[in-house]
């Protein structure tokens, strides 16, 4: 019993070759190397290939078309897996540790689910796609703000008196040879007072002007370094003014008052000037004084929602019809 031949025992059929021995079907030893793998692979592959034997009955083992198509799915499914070193490797562990039998399934189904395209690739596209759709959709918003600016009075009278100082208008109304249409001339003076806005309006907030840098793919690339600049800016932080016991300046306290008040950089900077300088008047880094501040906040909140003539109709109407009643009205 010792002398047999133990590969038997632990073959199934849902794996490699099934009951049989991948190199047996392929007729060479366990020792072969890949050529002689694939020069007996050919070899049988044009010997039992289904195309040899359509119509007419197969010699040796088969006797037709079916039994070929067998055979020769069987041949391909032994080179398959004694081709790749890796795969060999876990199909040669198989046959000298039968008794592992959930290590096999997991192995063989393991490779054959694996993707067939590297992760890393498609994540790489997948955070390029986004990037570039990012920064479109910035670029679309930014021009839409300009837009609106351009037709706001204000900003448009403001826009063309700098345009006429500088001497641009006069530009667009040549004569002679080079004299254009009104539309032309209209279109060119709507950019010019648009690059003039984008020069001296600075937007914050969600429409302000694109920066590559602030693009998915760029927040990943430069991420160690933000995470390395925090750092050395909380010991900075730790050492002035928990140790040494600083007095905090003003960039310090309009940073301790974003963190009161749950913004982010870019609501907080989309604030205007006369806001942060009344957080300032009345030292809402302090947070005794924040916590009053917030109170009133919402106290004045409470009665500019009694006195909106949409709130009353809405608690009217909670109160009369509610969300959960059924009415019968006819319109």
């Amino acid at each position: 019993a010792a002398l047999l031949p133990r590969p038997a025992r632990g073959l199934t059929d849902r794996l490699y070759c099934g009951r049989r021995v991948c190199y047996e079907v392929l007729g060479v030893s366990r020792q072969a190397s890949k050529a002689e793998i694939a020069r007996a692979y050919r070899q049988l592959a044009r010997q039992y290939h289904p195309d040899r034997y359509r119509g007419e009955p197969a010699g040796g083992e088969g006797s037709g078309a079916q039994e070929a198509h067998e055979k020769f799915l069987l041949i391909a499914a032994a080179y398959e897996t004694l081709k790749d070193e890796e795969t060999r490797k876990d199909y040669d562990y198989m046959l000298d540790h039968p008794e592992e039998y959930y290590r096999h399934y997991y192995h063989y189904y393991s490779r054959r689910l694996a993707p067939k395209v590297d992760v890393t690739i498609v994540i790489l596209v997948t955070v390029c796609a986004i990037s570039v759709f990012q920064f479109f959709s910035w670029w679309s918003s930014y021009n839409e703000a300009i837009n609106y600016l351009a037709s706001v009075p204000k900003y448009r009278i403001q826009a063309t008196e700098i345009a006429r100082q500088q001497g641009l208008l006069n530009k667009t109304k040549e004569k002679g040879k080079n004299r254009r249409s009104k539309e032309e001339i209209r279109e060119e003076e709507e950019e010019i007072i648009k690059d003039i806005i984008k020069n001296k309006i600075d937007i914050k907030g969600g429409y302000q002007k694109p920066k590559i840098y602030d693009i998915l793919l760029f927040q990943i690339l430069l991420a160690p370094f933000y995470w390395c600049k925090y750092i050395v800016w909380y010991c900075w932080w730790i050492y002035c003014f928990t140790i040494k016991g600083q007095e905090y300046g003003v960039e310090e306290k309009l940073y301790i008052i974003r963190r009161y008040m749950k913004m982010s950089q870019s609501q907080f900077d989309s604030l205007e000037d006369h806001q942060k300088e009344t957080f300032l008047e009345r030292q809402l880094w302090i947070r005794e004084n924040y916590e009053v501040y917030k109170r009133e906040q919402e106290e004045e909140l409470k009665k500019k929602m009694a006195m909106d003539p949409r709130w009353k109709r809405y608690r009217r109407w909670m109160k009369n019809e509610g969300p959960g009643r059924l009415t019968f009205i006819d319109d």
